[in-house]
């Protein structure tokens, strides 16, 4: 028999090579069609739902997408009272406050930053603000000073007090200076509250446990206080600045009063008075503009308003005005504002709002799911036409409806009163804004 030639060979073996290569092709490619019909998900494409890595892009868009990934997503909300939300941390704000002169609110994050945003934008479109570095930390409160021309933060890992100075620039911005020292660790547990007195004559920290410290601007302790709270929720200065006043798990609010010479030196803490009332342990209180009510909020599901315009050094007790209920704050912890007016309570739990009219008791506006998180930080602005909340990365800001209804209530009952044409005149137009007002919030009631 004669042999195929060389050339013959390899014809035939690259012709065999081809059909098993086609025959290979056909069955993977069956066998693909079949998975994406049982998994649902393209051929080609990996369980995790990302292309193999060879049709990845470049390194440049793998990082784009990594970040936007990992970077939270903003918490939407919209109400019909919703008056701004200012966004620009990009962590979670915890703690606010408005300056004395009502120009200012200042916010702390967790993204290492304090923002000062200028009130007179918060109804406008765009919202700016300034930003202060907390280096190598981050603030977990801020309080301005009395005369707005610095802020303290609470440091989060430092555990102690850092003063920032506001230097005006040329341009009307400002540079934000800390200070080259802070103020020594004293405090054994963690921080509930920092205040600075409108006076400037002293600062107030209080912790979990059972201290408050009174300090000077220069970093001295004063006065230590022991609440004999078992443990402190909650501790702040009054805004007239002669009390300091605490909660926690008892059932009462403690008040001292902090006492100054003529000269303007420090004399002594002593004990002032106490809302006793509550059946269980306090989350919260707060004091009116002029310090003549406090509210409080307390585990026992209730809500107080008490008239605190006192003579206790006379043994006087502060009086009961008004009982409410507040079934939430018997499982959860919250928090509390009271109009500078103190005709408004604001009740926070979890991530809703609710507004009640402090006259009458009853619970007029209630705003849910407001924050992706738990609300941190509930306050009145100066004026109190806005209620402001913080809780995750922006600040709401809300239209005060109950504060312009009680406006109208109380000016029409002082009108029915009023015999002078002057103060008629004057009652008059009070009530003639404050009714326009919530008309064109589309919150005049009929």
């Amino acid at each position: 028999m004669e042999l195929p030639q060389m050339p013959e060979l390899m014809g035939l073996s690259l012709l065999l090579g081809l059909l098993a290569l086609v025959a290979t092709a056909a069955v993977a490619r069956g066998w693909l069609r079949a998975e994406e019909e049982t998994s649902g998900r393209p051929a080609g494409q990996k369980a995790n739902g990302c292309p193999p890595d060879k049709s990845l892009k470049s390194k440049k868009q793998k990082l784009q997408q990594r970040i936007r990934k990992e970077k939270p997503q903003q918490h939407n909300f919209t109400h019909r009272l919703l008056a701004a939300s200012l966004k620009s941390h990009s962590g979670n704000i915890t703690c606010m406050d408005f300056s004395s002169n009502g120009k200012y609110l200042a916010t702390c994050a967790d993204d290492r930053t304090v923002r000062i945003w200028s009130a007179k934008d918060f109804l406008q479109r765009e919202h700016r603000s300034m930003r202060a570095n907390v280096d190598l930390d981050h603030a977990t409160l801020v309080r301005f000073s009395p005369d707005c021309r610095a802020f303290i933060v609470w440091l989060a890992n430092g555990d102690t007090l850092r003063v920032f100075k506001m230097m005006k620039r040329d341009d009307g911005g400002y540079t934000f200076t800390a200070t080259p020292e802070d103020f020594p660790k004293k405090h054994k547990a963690p921080i509930v509250n920092i205040g600075i007195a409108d006076t400037g004559k002293f600062i107030m920290t209080a912790s979990s446990d059972t201290t408050i410290l009174i300090w000077n601007l220069k970093g001295q302790v004063l006065s230590t206080i022991n609440t004999n709270h078992m443990n402190n929720t909650y501790a702040a200065i009054s805004p007239c600045s002669r009390f300091v006043a605490s909660c926690g798990f008892t059932p009462d609010v403690k008040v001292w009063e902090v006492c100054f010479g003529k000269k303007g030196d420090f004399q002594e803490v002593v004990r002032a008075f106490e809302l006793k009332g509550h059946s269980a342990a306090v989350h919260f209180f707060a004091f009116s503009n002029d310090s003549r009510r406090m509210a409080s909020v307390s585990k026992d599901g209730t809500w107080k308003l008490w008239d605190t315009d006192v003579e206790y050094k006379k043994q006087q007790d502060p009086y009961l005005l008004r009982t409410g209920r507040f079934e939430e704050a018997s499982t959860m912890p919250c928090c509390l504002a009271l109009s500078p007016d103190a005709q408004v309570l604001a009740l926070a739990s979890g991530s809703s709002i609710h507004l009640y009219n402090t006259r009458r008791g009853e619970k007029e506006e209630f705003f849910e799911q407001v924050h992706g998180e738990c609300i941190s930080g509930l306050s009145f602005d100066i004026t109190g036409r806005l209620l402001a909340s913080c809780g995750d990365r922006a600040v709401r800001l809300f239209h005060n409806t109950p504060g312009y209804r009680a406006v109208v209530e109380e000016m029409q009952a002082l009108l029915k009163r009023a015999s002078n044409e002057s103060t008629r005149q004057r009652l008059q137009q009070q009530l003639t804004q404050a009714q326009e007002a919530l008309k064109n919030l589309g919150a005049l009631k009929k």
